[in-house]
C-alpha cells in the first residue's frame, strides 16, 4: 500500500497549493486511490487478477501487485479484450471459409 503513495507520481509538494485548493486535490486522489483499490479488490476476488497483472510466482513470499495497481490496470486489460475480440473478428471475416 504505501508503495502506492511514494511510487504515484503525486508529488504534492511541487502543486504549491494552500489550504482549500490542496485540501480539495487530497479529497481528489483520495477518492481516486479509493476506486482503484475497491476496483482492485473485485477483480482479485473474482479470481481475473492472472489477466491484468502477473500472479504471485513460486519463490515470491508476497503478492506482485497491490489491488491499487490491479485497479488501475483493470480497465485497460478489458478494454484490450474488447480492441482484440473486435480486431480478431475482422480478420476471421477476411477468410472465405470462415462462417460468422
Amino acid at each position: 500500500m504505501f508503495r502506492d503513495f511514494k511510487k504515484g507520481g503525486y508529488d504534492l509538494e511541487k502543486t504549491q497549493l494552500k489550504g482549500h485548493r490542496l485540501i480539495s486535490l487530497i479529497l481528489l486522489i483520495t477518492l481516486a486511490y479509493s476506486q482503484s483499490t475497491i476496483s482492485g479488490a473485485i477483480i482479485r476476488k473474482k479470481r481475473l487478477a492472472k489477466y491484468v497483472g502477473k500472479i504471485r510466482e513460486k519463490n515470491r513470499k508476497e503478492r506482485r501487485h497491490s489491488d491499487f495497481y490491479l485497479g488501475l490496470k483493470g480497465k485497460d486489460g478489458v478494454d484490450s479484450l474488447k480492441l482484440f475480440r473486435a480486431e480478431s473478428r475482422a480478420l476471421m471475416k477476411l477468410n472465405p471459409l470462415y462462417v460468422a
